[in-house]
């Protein structure tokens, strides 16, 4: 089975799997009284993260997994590999992934950034060694990476509620497709192999967790609450990407603390003043 499909199959499970994921309030609850009340209310949700149960589970899961997975072959990798190699590996992952990129931009509109990913691939394939060298961001052409994801974004579909799927990590429900989609175009497709495809994807995955270690250690040794603070973070990276970095303003309803239109009038509000008898 290929790893798109996997997406797929692991996207549907997580979408079952949290309509299920709350306990139905229980039957018969007290007050502090004493007196029965019947069903409780159930506890509020949040609207951004309504599977929150379940986000929690598996996130805990994914955790697990890259503690004694992950993390122990991203850091023999910092560790062992040299310098320049990781550095070539990460130029040649990044030189893939800047053609679909590429192909973002355009279909967002983006013509002008479009043909700069153009011509920063085409630099770097002609002269960087097939993308092992990176002379295009000494050129100017800086890397600006766009998924499928932000492309939906941008044609206005919203994010849907956030999700973490297993193995794959935090996304929202629209990132999750835009997720498929990006894995039919993605670099480990150009080999015949399925076993050499199944390998680079490996490879950028071991790469991609070393780029992270400190990042994440960073995160163990600071964050109060991590399911949390990823989560936040997640969102509000993804809104800045969907809209470059400037993302519209947050609008709040402040009627409440608004003054009364016509407020109640008082004895003597608008009278003349009394002359002075001298």
């Amino acid at each position: 089975m290929s790893l798109g499909r996997c997406a797929t199959l692991l996207l549907a499970v997580a979408l079952l799997a949290g309509g299920c994921a709350s306990a139905p309030p229980a039957v018969g609850a007290t007050d502090a009284s004493g007196v029965a009340t019947g069903a409780a209310a159930p506890a509020p949700r949040n609207p951004v993260d309504p599977w929150e149960p379940f986000n929690r589970r598996v996130s805990a899961f994914n955790d697990a997994v890259d503690d004694a997975v992950l993390r122990p072959l991203a850091t023999a990798y910092r560790d062992y590999v040299p310098s320049p190699v990781r550095q070539g590996m990460g130029n040649l992952f990044g030189n893939l992934g800047d053609v679909w990129s590429m192909a973002n931009h355009l279909l967002q509109g983006k013509l002008h950034s479009g043909l700069d990913m153009g011509m920063r691939v085409l630099t770097n394939t002609l002269f960087g060694l097939g993308g092992l060298l990176d002379p295009a961001t000494e050129a100017g052409l800086q890397r600006r990476s766009e998924d499928f994801g932000q492309t939906l974004g941008r044609w206005g579909v919203g994010p849907g509620p956030y999700v973490v799927l297993p193995l794959l990590g935090p996304r929202t429900v629209r990132d999750s497709f835009g997720f498929v989609v990006d894995r039919q175009f993605d670099g480990s497709r150009l080999f015949d192999s399925e076993a050499t495809s199944y390998a680079y994807t490996a490879l950028e995955l071991v790469y991609t967790r070393s780029e992270l270690l400190a990042t994440t250690s960073l995160l163990d040794q600071a964050a109060l609450d991590r399911y949390t603070f990823v989560r936040d973070a997640y969102l509000a990276r993804r809104l800045d990407q969907v809209y470059d970095g400037a993302p519209p303003l947050e609008i709040f309803d402040d009627t409440d603390a608004a003054p009364a239109a016509n407020p109640p009038a008082t004895p003597g509000a608008g009278r003349p003043p009394a002359p002075v008898v001298r």
